[in-house]
């Protein structure tokens, strides 16, 4: 079980750690990063090369915004198998449609029980 963990975490934190070096070294700001990640995680699904990564790292892998791409691109791939062509257009949207409302839900949540304030 500890080796799971150290798969997770190093996976998770190379992730990480290219993002820094992205916003550090080539002073790419958070939008452009998230960006970059979300179709590289598209792109390197397409190709094949995010599927072993998902298999070694799991959750590391995953949970991340690249994960993100690599669920849009499955949700794509499945719903295009079932429903041709319209599935390109539902089925990012459906297999990802959970962790969205998620997000909506608890940023909802947080901003009720905290006071947000405005950085000057």
């Amino acid at each position: 079980m500890l080796i799971e963990y150290l798969k997770v975490f190093l996976v998770g934190g190379t992730i990480c750690l290219i993002a820094q070096i992205l916003m550090d070294y080539f002073k790419l700001q958070t939008p452009y990063v998230m960006v970059t990640y979300v179709t590289s995680g598209v792109i390197l699904s397409f190709l094949g090369v995010y599927q072993p990564i998902v298999e070694f790292g799991g959750s590391g892998a995953t949970v991340p915004i690249i994960g993100f791409g690599y669920s849009l691109y499955n949700g794509v791939v499945k719903a295009i198998e079932q429903d041709g062509f319209m599935g390109i257009f539902t089925g990012g949207i459906t297999a990802t449609a959970g962790g969205i409302t998620a997000a909506i839900f608890f940023g909802y949540i947080m901003a009720v029980v905290f006071t947000p304030k405005a950085k000057p």
